[in-house]
């Protein structure tokens, strides 16, 4: 889980509009708890031989709460797995998941009332555990938590099963009730994974969504390790983090994370940027010409990445990806795409598809 990584999340005053949520963009370290030494123990790991496969220094667990950068972090879990060999390892994780684990995301979580308000504070407070971000969509069928990971860097396979893990083994914690999630969805699904579909209680397909979804009564379930003046103690530092996360954050990466939050609904406009980071079209337009770029140019690259994301890592058909970048058709996909590659995406699929695996 990103969980393991330092971070978590806003008050129930702090509770955004339903159904979105803010997006701050992380300046790229991510804080690695100690507890992850505690993990290593359990899972019958040796942290020594972890490190070395990882290329990292051998008294990293020893220094208390340190920074990783994106790729340190993936390769961490990488070797994991493979250090592991438990195809189940990321159900063995959520088992080791307990009230007495005092993990800062962990235990903010507990503290609140129910799995929505959960949700929605590690959802607030993401940036600060790790490089992906929280999307909760309330509907009929219920709460659904929508995992979005960097664009052009696919989670391994066990942090992208764990995350889903984490919040089934949160609610049952909390509740002391077996919850069952209505839906789950892995990208990276790995090829066994009946360990997981029990654990979790309903089969997980391999679909380019990364998802989980809980039934309305069980996203409002009481959480019985409600604590809500304990969270009121951890607040006022984790809003500080934030503030300080924003702040160090370039303009260019908080707009290409905004795009990454409209561009699916159709908002590739200015306007719709500027209203989701609540400034105006000329400020915006001052900011990104100071750091030498434009929004056009935000625009261009982001979809281009998102593109070759998608076309080298789902098997989205190309109508599909251009509704997902906020085109209104297929052919001004087309021409943009050759605009930024000088090949179309269907060629782009096919040498991705043919390349030789990395050992």
């Amino acid at each position: 889980m990103a969980h393991l990584a330092r971070g978590v999340a806003s008050s129930a005053s702090d509770r955004p509009a339903a159904g979105r949520y803010p997006h701050v963009v992380s300046t790229g370290r991510f804080t690695l708890d100690p507890s992850i030494k505690v993990l290593l123990k359990d899972l019958g790991v040796s942290p020594t031989r972890v490190l070395r496969r990882a290329h990292l220094p051998a008294d990293l667990f020893g220094r208390g709460p340190v920074d990783l950068l994106p790729e340190e972090y993936f390769r961490l879990w990488e070797v994991l797995d493979a250090e592991s060999g438990d195809p189940d390892l990321a159900v063995a994780i959520g088992r080791s998941i307990s009230v007495e684990m005092f993990n800062p995301p962990i235990f903010a979580a507990l503290c609140s009332p129910d799995l929505h308000t959960a949700a929605q504070r590690i959802a607030t407070y993401k940036p600060l555990i790790g490089p992906m971000h929280l999307q909760l969509d309330n509907g009929d069928e219920g709460l659904t938590i929508n995992f979005r990971w960097p664009p052009d860097t696919p989670p391994p396979p066990l942090l992208a099963a764990a995350e889903i893990v984490f919040w089934v083994a949160l609610a049952r914690i909390a509740t002391r009730h077996d919850v069952r999630p209505v839906r789950a969805t892995d990208p990276w699904l790995p090829d066994e994974h009946a360990g997981l579909d029990d654990y979790l209680g309903v089969q997980v397909h391999n679909v380019p969504t990364h998802a989980i979804t809980f039934a309305p009564a069980d996203a409002s379930r009481p959480f019985l390790t409600e604590n809500e003046p304990l969270w009121r103690f951890f607040a006022p530092e984790l809003r500080k983090r934030l503030s300080d996360l924003q702040v160090t954050a370039s303009v260019a990466e908080r707009v290409r994370a905004a795009l990454h939050e409209t561009l699916p609904a159709g908002g590739s406009s200015m306007a719709a940027v500027t209203r989701h980071l609540t400034v105006s079209n000329r400020t915006l337009q001052r900011q990104l010409k100071l750091e030498g770029t434009s929004f056009q140019e935000v625009l261009a690259t982001t979809r281009e990445s998102l593109a070759r994301h998608y076309l080298g890592n789902s098997a989205m058909r190309t109508a599909e990806i251009a509704y997902l970048l906020g085109y209104d058709d297929t052919n001004s996909f087309y021409r943009a795409f050759r605009t930024w590659t000088g090949t179309t995406p269907d060629t782009l699929r096919t040498a991705a598809s043919e390349a030789p695996a990395i050992v």
